[in-house]
């Protein structure tokens, strides 16, 4: 399989207004998974936009990505192929381990960074994100690590789950929980499932074991079926977390927590706002670093809401 990149620079308004691969490209039976980043901290507004693809792109879906960054000038847009290996796990095979609090997330390669009272999660290099590198992925972690330092949880979501890391850490944390997994990609839950085996992590619906679904936001009968939630962990985009504020915040249990992230700073008074509106409120007294693009959000409902 040669999987093929297409580069272009991109502003930072460019990349915040960025909306989810399914609306812009849910007609193409294999659509490219689109990915931002900000190269150099010291130059803000230099953001670049790098479409990942799984074939060669025709004219008309390179017009396409390049929509969606018009200050982009053609001449600077790169195509280039990734020969022989699918692209995620070129992108990925030096992946490092990473760590957050007790949590450690490795490739095999790199088991031998396992240490005692490590709480390891091994995620190999494959067709869907989420090896806790991104700072979205690594703040959830943190966030989750946190909070198992003073609260249980025995219900818990994860919404957008892409590689199923935050599942695992969440089953890894508080193994006595009952955990569902859901995405929007059929393919993050395939690749999800085998990182379970990969984990001795069971599947299934009862404690101790995550289920797996396929569904945007809250829209799946089972993820109706287990609320409310005492947990819930949504890593997904700014757009969709204020589209799903409504279904996701009733989905919180009295007491609850929920922690939201793949928002940026400036994009962060607006999702937290949207919760607000359904009553949730930032948990007090969780000490989190503080990155430098992308935040987590740590909010609950109040028992008496």
């Amino acid at each position: 399989m040669t999987g093929w990149t297409l580069t272009l620079p991109c502003s930072r308004a460019e990349a915040e207004a960025l909306p989810e691969t399914g609306e812009i490209f849910g007609d193409l039976a294999s659509p490219p998974t689109l990915l931002v980043d900000e190269p150099d901290p010291d130059q803000p507004d230099a953001w670049v936009l790098t479409a990942y693809l799984d074939a060669e792109p025709d004219a008309a879906l390179v017009a396409r990505i390049a929509a969606l960054a018009p200050s982009a000038a053609p001449e600077n847009l790169v195509l280039a192929p990734l020969p022989d290996a699918d692209w995620t796990t070129l992108s990925q095979r030096d992946l490092e381990p990473v760590r957050a609090g007790r949590f450690l997330v490795h490739t095999a390669a790199h088991s031998g960074a396992v240490r005692l009272g490590d709480r390891a999660i091994r995620i190999e290099a494959g067709l869907a994100f989420g090896t806790g590198q991104h700072a979205t992925t690594h703040g959830c972690l943190a966030a989750l690590d946190a909070l198992g330092r003073s609260r249980s949880f025995t219900r818990i979501a994860d919404l957008g789950t892409g590689t199923g890391v935050l599942a695992l850490a969440a089953a890894k944390r508080w193994p006595r929980a009952q955990v569902i997994a859901s995405d929007i990609d059929p393919v993050a839950i395939d690749v999800t499932r085998a990182n379970l085996r990969d984990n001795k992590v069971p599947e299934g619906r009862t404690q101790g074991r995550i289920e797996l679904a396929v569904a945007p936001g809250m829209t799946h009968p089972r993820l109706a079926a287990c609320a409310p939630y005492d947990l819930i962990v949504a890593n997904i985009l700014a757009g969709p977390l204020v589209a799903i504020a409504r279904p996701v915040s009733a989905a919180v249990a009295p007491s609850g927590v929920l922690v939201l992230a793949g928002l940026l700073h400036s994009q962060a008074r607006r999702v937290l706002a949207a919760y607000r509106q359904q009553g949730l409120v930032p948990l007090p007294g969780l000490h989190l670093p503080r990155p430098a693009e992308w935040p987590c959000l740590v909010l609950m409902r109040p028992s008496s809401s």
